[in-house]
């Protein structure tokens, strides 16, 4: 079995951090280690991995992913779960590549033959909504994910409750499903009235639409709701989600490739979820790695609902406009039919990175820093 030879880690515009494990052979697998606005946390992480990795058999993934877990002793968390990610993601699309099969042929075989996707949209004004819509439909989507509010404002009055009321109902005259995105920026009090005036529009999802800190007041807004409530992206392990798996919570799961120890984890998660009836839609605004390799969990795993792409996702930078297909030398694998991603047939992951613009990109590319966010009134916000 060929051993781990080499490892490096490129950090890359617009926030991304890519990993690549080359073996003994001189075969390759790209990871994923993004985790936005902790770039050197990350990277220190991978730093002190890389050394117990080396002459390591690559093939013994699930032994590699344990050894880290256990014999780390202090686990778990973002910023450990994302350097996991990037290696366990690398080892999955070397191990596909030298067996020259998919990544879904390794975790059972096809359960569908294509992946539906939605994109993000945002914007403050009406018109800016309304636009950014138009231009998901342009691109071939069906459903998006979109900002409940303008910027990030907190839904802390009726007037603010109406306005996000108001951006659903615009988004669907057009003929788009739509799931709300909060990132938690309510209290339960609000949470509770907006639920009610939102479920007469049926959105597809409200996510997030309070903080994951607060369980019971989750589980509370479930029992009062008839709306599906999403949330995951900030859960790292199937020990983070235990609890709401069992206390009937949450309804549609949103684990995050990059974040969530890898594919090893990722489908632990969403074969616990299926446990419960709970649907995986995987959260996923991220590069083109992790969105590969989402798309073959999807494929793989029956409770699959639907899955985030960063498609033309607001990355301006002095380089210019980058999304996820900027690093393909294969962009066409991604491309989007009445909805819908198609099962890539390439080995591995089935994507193939352009490695010197990686490089190019990675020397003049400064570590990405969190956003920041306040109230009228100086209070420090959620993103």
């Amino acid at each position: 079995m060929p051993k781990i030879q080499s490892i490096i880690h490129y950090r890359v515009k617009p926030r991304w951090l890519m990993v690549k494990v080359v073996d003994e052979n001189g075969q390759y697998g790209w990871g994923e280690a993004t985790l936005e606005g902790h770039d050197l946390a990350v990277e220190g992480c991978l730093n002190e991995m890389i050394p117990r990795l080396i002459g390591r058999e690559a093939n013994e993934i699930e032994n590699i992913w344990q050894t880290f877990w256990r014999h780390g002793f202090y686990r778990g968390g973002p910023v450990f779960m994302s350097a996991m990610s990037g290696i366990d993601i690398a080892l999955w699309d070397l191990k596909g590549r030298n067996l020259k099969v998919p990544v879904y042929e390794l975790l059972g075989g096809k359960v569908r033959t294509k992946v539906q996707v939605y994109c993000w949209i945002g914007g403050d004004r009406p018109s800016d909504v309304e636009a950014a819509a138009k231009k998901r439909i342009a691109q071939g989507l069906k459903c998006v994910k979109m900002n409940a509010t303008e910027d990030t404002n907190w839904i802390d009055s009726p007037a603010v409750l109406d306005a996000t009321v108001e951006r659903l109902r615009q988004v669907k005259a057009l003929g788009l499903d739509a799931g709300l995105d909060f990132h938690g920026r309510l209290h339960k009090g609000m949470a509770k009235q907006l639920a009610k005036a939102l479920e007469p529009h049926r959105p597809l999802f409200i996510e997030e639409p309070l903080l994951c800190e607060h369980p019971e007041a989750i589980n509370k807004l479930s029992e009062q709701t008839t709306i599906p409530i999403a949330f995951g992206e900030r859960l790292f392990t199937r020990w983070d989600v235990k609890r709401f798996l069992e206390d009937a919570s949450v309804d549609i799961l949103q684990p995050d490739i990059a974040h969530a120890g890898g594919i090893s984890e990722t489908r632990r998660i969403a074969s616990m979820a299926e446990a419960y009836d709970v649907a995986i839609a995987p959260h996923c605004p991220l590069g083109p790695v992790a969105f590969a390799a989402s798309v073959q969990i999807g494929l793989a795993t029956p409770n699959f609902s639907i899955l985030e792409m960063s498609l033309g996702m607001h990355y301006n930078t002095e380089a210019g406009d980058i999304d996820l297909l900027t690093y393909l030398k294969n962009p066409e694998v991604f491309d989007i039919e009445d909805g819908y991603v198609k099962a890539p047939s390439g080995y591995g992951l089935g994507i193939e990175i352009d490695e010197e613009l990686v490089r190019k990109m990675s020397k003049e590319t400064e570590p990405w820093q969190c956003k920041a966010f306040h109230g009228p009134d100086g209070s420090v916000r959620e993103w």
